[in-house]
């Protein structure tokens, strides 16, 4: 039996906003938000494009609805990404798909081209369309953009926050309107597929162990961070204190000129922003560097709306996001308004209740170990409720951090013996409870459960450190389901 002879697609690497898509198959798989903003913005450029979805729910016939009068074909249903169609030239994987699934591996081998959304929209800006300030990390991504956006509007620019925020960034480049600039939020996962992206200015926040069953290692997982400092125009915006980030500077291939900018919780020297005493204090982006600063902000500019004092990864945080804003121009003033300005998101360290003097806090978006460490240190006395899925991650260095910390430990979800595990190795001593119920009663249990340890003082904390797919839709649904048990229970209490 011969082998099969497969003919090669033309290739689209030469393919921009104005040059002629016609005949060019392109394939998107999945057909989430940005998997509709890329089959949208394919067909709008001349491409012929057919859409793959293993799904078949109501909002995805409407999409394929809309899609299917614009010209394109689209496929739903169990099975339809198993294979790559014949004839595709491109494929626009949906962020999740890994490398090693099949229709990717399909693609690579027959030579076909792989891009992430991002890297599409890259490739379809306008020429000297808004340049973008681009944000990737372990933990404090979204924080960080969020942090950006609020900075660039205070500075009077037309900068929304994009990408893996949830508004994708080919929706914001197709945009006739037109943008100054983009707060770009890229997660490992489109890095990964992204090769020809050129930023004003980009930061990697942090690196540590996430995602490793899909990247399949640390260092791969390191590298597609990495992809965000490649072809910097100016500034490379790093951790101080994370090694890691500043490695992956030094192996980027930058443009001319561009410099390495740090940020840290302590005093900067040249060439970084950090803290003096309660000042955010700017030594990068000032003539006289070498002899003084610039004051961007205070502590008081990023304290809660009570008033408390802002968790050192949020002034981190801050620090990156002014970083970041002051390589593209931005004053000081704008800095300290945009921060004053900012509101952060649910889910993040958001204090919901105190009950009996024991405050409930729903840190649901802490869906690793690193972003679960941030939290647990931000309060001296805790009963932790974690669980989900690890995703390929250990909790023996977090339990080893934050032992002493640990009035008890409320488990939940499919890897909850990952840590039930951690605990009994470095910190035997705390009482472990683990908590199996369907979701419509899961969180009152793990209340119930969180407040027979809690005494006055202490904080019950929704940290997982995992992701939360195995019981709820979403880290948003997870955290929302605590918060209504904690208000059950304060109404208990009246």
């Amino acid at each position: 039996m011969g082998q099969r002879t497969v003919t090669a697609e033309p290739s689209v690497d030469h393919l921009g906003r104005h040059d002629s898509w016609e005949g060019v198959h392109a394939v998107v798989a999945g057909l989430g938000a940005s998997g509709y903003a890329a089959a949208d913005a394919l067909v709008q450029v001349g491409a012929r494009v057919t859409i793959l979805d293993d799904g078949e729910g109501d909002l995805l016939r409407e999409r394929a609805g809309i899609l299917e009068v614009l010209g394109a074909e689209v496929r739903l249903g169990p099975g339809a990404t198993a294979t790559l169609p014949a004839g595709a030239a491109l494929l626009v994987p949906f962020p999740g798909l890994p490398p090693r699934t099949p229709i990717v591996a399909e693609a690579q081998d027959r030579d076909v081209a792989v891009w992430s959304e991002p890297e599409l929209a890259w490739r379809l800006r306008e020429p000297g369309a808004a340049p973008w300030l681009a944000v990737t990390g372990t933990n404090g991504k979204t924080t960080t953009v969020q942090m950006l956006e609020s900075i660039l509007a205070a500075a009077g620019l037309r900068a929304p926050a994009v990408g893996n925020i949830g508004v994708p960034v080919t929706e914001a480049v197709m945009d006739p309107a037109g943008y100054d600039v983009l707060a770009v939020e890229l997660s490992s996962f489109q890095l990964h597929f992204a090769r020809s992206l050129a930023c004003e200015a980009s930061a990697v926040l942090n690196v540590a162990d996430d995602h490793l069953d899909w990247h399949g290692g640390p260092a791969d997982y390191a590298r597609d961070k990495g992809r965000i400092y490649e072809h910097v125009e100016r500034a490379c915006v790093y951790n101080v204190d994370d090694p890691a980030t500043e490695r992956l500077v030094r192996d980027a291939d930058v443009q001319e000129g561009a410099r390495a900018i740090g940020f840290t919780l302590g005093v900067p020297s040249v060439g970084m922003v950090g803290m003096v005493d309660d000042v955010l204090a700017d030594r990068a982006f000032v003539p006289e560097r070498t002899t003084s600063a610039a004051e961007l902000a205070t502590l008081g500019d990023l304290a809660g709306p009570a008033g408390e004092p802002p968790a050192p990864h949020v002034v981190a945080n801050a620090l990156a996001a002014a970083a970041l804003a002051r390589a593209h121009g931005v004053p000081p003033v704008a800095v300290r308004d945009g921060l004053r300005a900012y509101q952060p998101g649910a889910h993040r360290i958001q204090q919901i209740a105190e009950v009996d003097g024991v405050t409930f806090v729903d840190d649901s978006k802490a869906t690793n170990p690193h972003a679960a460490i941030g939290s647990l240190l931000a309060y001296p006395s805790v009963v932790w409720v974690a669980g989900g899925q690890a995703k390929g991650t250990t909790f023996d260095g977090l339990v080893e951090r934050t032992g002493s910390r640990l009035r008890a430990a409320v488990l939940i979800g499919a890897d909850r013996a990952v840590i039930r595990d951690a605990l009994r190795r470095h910190a035997p001593e705390v009482p472990v409870v683990e908590v199996d119920a369907g979701k419509d009663v899961l969180m009152d249990r793990v209340v119930d459960a969180a407040v027979r340890f809690a005494r006055p003082g202490d904080t019950v904390l929704l940290a997982p450190g995992c992701a939360s797919l195995d019981q709820f839709t979403s880290y948003a649904e997870r955290g929302d389901s605590f918060a209504a048990a904690v208000a059950r229970h304060a109404a208990t209490r009246r």
